[in-house]
């Protein structure tokens, strides 16, 4: 009987869900891991300094030319950054999506587009997907790292049913129950940029099983104040490098 739903994108089973909907999140939590860091000063988010994302870096091939903004992490405007976990063909139709609404929201009124409005068009487009029999939903997440004058820095996460959350920490992908437990006893609401990135790399660690972290392994971008400015700062494999360095990876669990 449960075939019976399963081809339709519309229909709700007996136990209240729409199984393609649930399938498009499956294939969210089979994929390689990202995360975002919030980090801030103080308990208000006007007093926030930086919002990180990590993501796991897809090894294909060696053949492949290397990317600038390399596998997961994509630029949509100069105050926006994303991350992207789940099928990267649909991660770039929705990526697409969030530029022109960034461009056509600073056209309109001269100004950035706010990540809540920015994120609220992307999730209306994930949440079309699952009404209509002649589509199907996304099978991609996408964290957002942002700023706006309104209310500062922010990390935001949208999923394949269509609603989106703002957080202080989140993983996605394949193994997150570890990076999220990890990110739970170790987050705090005052940590430093610095420190943030140290943690970042330490719940990547965690979700992947990791003791011995190889920069060519990551992908890590910064969204951040320089000058009274706006920077989106990606992370050289030098960097990286340092980062690992100086940051101490705890043993895996033995189980």
């Amino acid at each position: 009987m449960s075939r019976v739903y399963d081809t339709k994108t519309t229909s709700f089973n007996s136990e209240g869900l729409l199984p393609q909907v649930e399938y498009a999140f499956q294939s969210v939590g089979k994929a390689t891991p990202t995360l975002g860091v919030l980090t801030k000063q103080g308990s208000s988010f006007h007093l926030n300094i930086g919002v990180i994302l990590a993501a796991k870096k897809l090894m294909l091939s060696k053949l492949l030319a290397p990317d600038k903004w390399g596998d997961k992490l994509y630029k949509i405007d100069e105050h926006v950054v994303c991350s992207v976990c789940g099928m990267a063909a649909d991660a770039l139709v929705l990526i697409d999506v969030a530029r022109k609404v960034a461009q056509h929201h600073s056209y309109t009124f001269g100004e950035p587009v706010p990540l809540e409005r920015l994120v609220q068009e992307i999730s209306t487009s994930l949440h079309y997907h699952t009404q209509y029999g002649s589509t199907r939903p996304f099978g991609a997440s996408i964290l957002f790292a942002g700023y706006d004058k309104v209310k500062g820095y922010q990390l935001q996460c949208t999923d394949p049913g269509g609603n989106y959350t703002a957080w202080k920490a989140h993983v996605l992908g394949a193994n997150n129950a570890n990076g999220t437990s990890f990110l739970k006893e170790e987050y705090k609401d005052d940590i430093s940029l610095e420190e943030g990135l140290q943690l970042a790399l330490k719940a990547m660690c965690k979700t992947l099983d990791s003791t011995h972290p190889k920069p060519e392994d990551f992908e890590f971008v910064v969204l951040k104040k320089e000058d009274d400015e706006v920077k989106i700062v990606m992370l050289t494999p030098k960097d990286l490098q340092g980062l690992i360095d100086k940051t101490t990876i705890a043993p895996a669990d033995k189980s």
